[in-house]
C-alpha cells in the first residue's frame, strides 16, 4: 500500500514528485477557471437573487417531477437495480470544473472503481451554471472509460439554469419545462425575473455528440428525477436535492420520510451536508416540517451514513445516536478547487472529537497549500509561504493536538508561522473570537481561483457492500504519477448493517 499524507509528505503530493499524466485525457485548449472573474459571479449570481427576492427551486422542481412522472418515470421515484448482495460503488462530488484538478481525479478513479457497479455524483455535476454546452468536457469526457452506470444528484451550480441540462442529461432527455406565468408587476417574483441567469436559446445543440463518448449499454443510467432512491442489494441509496439554498421542498420532504421507512439499511446522499467544518446543519424541509437530520436520526429509518457533497474536501463524523453510529461524511473533492480544511477548529460537537474525527487534506496540508497560494498572489511568497512541516506545527499549536505526521526534522513555531496562520483563518481550541475570521476567509477569500500544479488534494470514496457491513474509503488523488499508479487510502472506516 503506498504512502498516505499522514504518512509522509511524499504521500501527500508534496515534493519533487513525477507529475502524472492525467493531461492526456484533457481536450487540448481548456479555459481555466477563476471564481475571481466578475463574469464568472455575475453568471452565477441566481444563488444570491434566490436569497433576496424568494427562492422559486421548490415550485421548478415539482414541475420537473410532475413532468417525468407524466412520462412513465415511477411514481416513487425508486430505481430497482439487480445488484448482488455483495457489490461495490463510487462516491465522487462537485466534480466539473473542467481544468487539471478535475482531469487529475480520473486515472486513480478508474483504477480503484474497477469492478464496481455504478457511481455517485454527490453535489455540482458543472460548473459554473450547469450549462449543457458544458457537459463534454465536463462530464462525458473525464469519465469516458468509467464501464458503469452514474447517477448524480444536482448541486446549487446545476440549478442556476433551472436544472434544465441536468434533466436532459440525467432523466431521459427531459423535454424544456413550459414557462410559468408572468409574475405580477412590482412584485419580488418579478424584481426576481428581470434579473435572473437563463440558458442561451443555443444551449446544447452539440450534447447528442457528447453523448457518444459514454454510448456503450453498460454504462446508461435514467434517473426517476432530480431525487432518488436506488435499491441495490442490501441497502438503499437514497439521493436528495437540496437546490439553491440548501433546503428541500416539502413535498420531496414527504417524499424522503415514506423511502426511509422499513428496516433496509439506508445511506443519505445530500449536495448540502449534515455535519461539516464542526457545525451542525440539519437541512431545513420547508413549511415547518422538521430536517432531514430529523429523519436521519430516525432509528425506525435504520440510516447508517449520510455523505454530503457541496464542500470541496473530505470529513468524516461518527455520531452516537441512541446506542449506533452514523458515518456523517463531506464528500466534495471531486475536481473543484479546494475549500480549505485548516479553518476547522478543534472538534467537539455530538460527542464527537479530535479523536474521532478525519478530514483530507489535513489541515497542515491545507495551511502550506494555502500560504503558497496567497504567497504567490501577494507576491509576498518568502515570508508568506510555510513549509509542510512548518504549517503542521502551527495547527498543532492551535489546536492543542500531536502533530498528525511526524515532521522531517525539529520544527520551531516562530512568531511569522503564527502571524501566517492567523492570516490565513487557521482554527483554534475555540473558535469564539476567531469565528469571524475564518468566516471572512472562507466565504470571500478561499474560494479563488484553482492552482494548476500538484498536489491538489482531491478525493473520491469506494464503498464495498456486503449483507453484513459497508467498507468505505476515502482515496486520494494529488495530479502526482505515484498517486495516480497507486492511490493512497486516506480514510477507511467499516459501517456495520447487522
Amino acid at each position: 500500500m503506498s504512502d498516505s499524507s499522514r504518512d509522509t509528505a511524499q504521500g501527500a503530493g508534496w515534493g519533487t514528485a513525477e507529475r502524472g499524466d492525467y493531461k492526456r485525457l484533457m481536450p487540448q485548449h481548456v479555459e481555466k477557471l477563476s471564481w475571481l472573474n466578475p463574469k464568472t459571479l455575475w453568471a452565477a449570481r441566481n444563488g444570491v437573487l434566490a436569497s433576496w427576492f424568494g427562492d422559486p427551486t421548490g415550485g421548478t422542481r415539482s414541475r420537473w417531477v410532475a413532468q417525468r412522472e407524466a412520462a412513465g418515470a415511477p411514481a416513487d421515484k425508486v430505481i430497482r437495480r439487480a445488484d448482488p448482495d455483495r457489490f461495490s460503488f463510487m462516491v465522487i462530488g462537485d466534480t466539473g470544473e473542467g481544468d487539471d484538478p478535475q482531469y487529475a481525479v480520473v486515472p486513480g478513479f478508474l483504477k480503484v472503481s474497477q469492478g464496481t457497479n455504478f457511481a455517485v455524483i454527490t453535489s455540482d455535476v458543472i460548473y459554473p451554471v450547469g450549462s449543457a454546452d458544458d457537459y463534454a468536457t465536463k462530464f462525458f469526457r473525464p469519465y469516458q472509460d468509467y464501464q458503469a452506470p452514474i447517477y448524480a444528484i444536482p448541486g446549487n451550480h446545476d440549478w442556476y439554469e433551472d436544472l434544465g441540462a441536468f434533466m436532459r442529461v440525467f432523466c431521459a432527455d427531459a423535454p424544456p419545462l413550459t414557462p410559468e406565468p408572468a409574475p405580477r408587476p412590482l412584485s419580488r417574483a418579478w424584481l426576481r425575473s428581470l434579473l435572473w441567469h437563463r440558458p442561451r436559446a443555443t444551449d446544447g445543440q452539440h450534447l447528442d455528440d457528447a453523448r457518444k463518448l459514454r454510448s456503450a449499454q453498460a454504462q446508461q443510467a435514467v434517473q426517476p428525477g432530480p431525487y432518488w432512491a436506488v435499491d441495490a442489494g442490501p441497502v438503499r441509496i437514497i439521493g436528495i436535492d437540496t437546490g439553491l439554498l440548501g433546503t428541500i421542498d416539502a413535498e420531496q420532504g414527504a417524499w424522503l420520510r415514506e423511502v426511509s421507512k422499513g428496516p433496509r439499511p439506508k445511506i443519505l446522499i445530500t449536495g448540502s451536508p449534515l455535519f461539516v467544518d464542526g457545525e451542525h446543519h440539519p437541512c431545513t424541509i420547508e413549511g415547518g416540517n422538521g430536517t432531514v437530520d430529523d429523519i436521519v436520526r430516525d432509528p425506525d429509518h435504520h440510516y447508517v451514513a449520510a455523505i454530503g457533497g457541496d464542500i470541496h474536501n473530505y470529513q468524516r463524523y461518527p455520531v452516537q445516536v441512541g446506542g449506533r453510529t452514523i458515518q456523517y461524511v463531506v464528500s466534495g473533492g471531486g475536481g473543484a478547487f479546494m475549500h480549505a480544511t485548516h479553518t476547522i477548529p478543534r472538534i467537539d460537537i455530538a460527542d464527537v472529537t479530535e479523536k474521532d474525527f478525519r478530514c483530507y487534506p489535513l489541515r497542515g496540508d491545507s495551511l502550506a497549500f494555502y500560504s503558497r497560494l496567497y504567497g504567490r498572489r501577494l507576491r509576498l511568497g518568502r515570508f508568506f509561504t510555510l513549509t509542510e512541516d512548518e504549517a503542521m506545527a502551527v495547527i498543532a499549536e492551535r489546536l492543542g493536538i500531536p502533530p498528525t505526521r511526524t515532521p522531517g526534522g525539529p520544527v520551531r513555531v516562530t512568531r511569522r508561522t503564527r502571524i501566517v496562520a492567523g492570516l490565513l483563518g487557521a482554527g483554534g481550541r475555540t473558535s469564539r473570537f476567531r469565528l469571524p475570521v475564518r468566516k471572512i476567509y472562507t466565504q470571500w477569500f478561499s474560494p479563488g481561483s484553482a492552482t494548476y500544479s500538484p498536489p491538489f488534494f482531491k478525493q473520491f470514496l469506494r464503498l464495498d457492500v456486503t449483507p453484513e457491513a459497508i467498507r468505505l474509503r476515502c482515496y486520494a488523488a494529488t495530479g502526482n504519477r505515484a498517486q495516480e499508479i497507486e492511490p493512497p487510502v486516506e480514510d477507511e472506516v467499516t459501517i456495520p448493517l447487522v
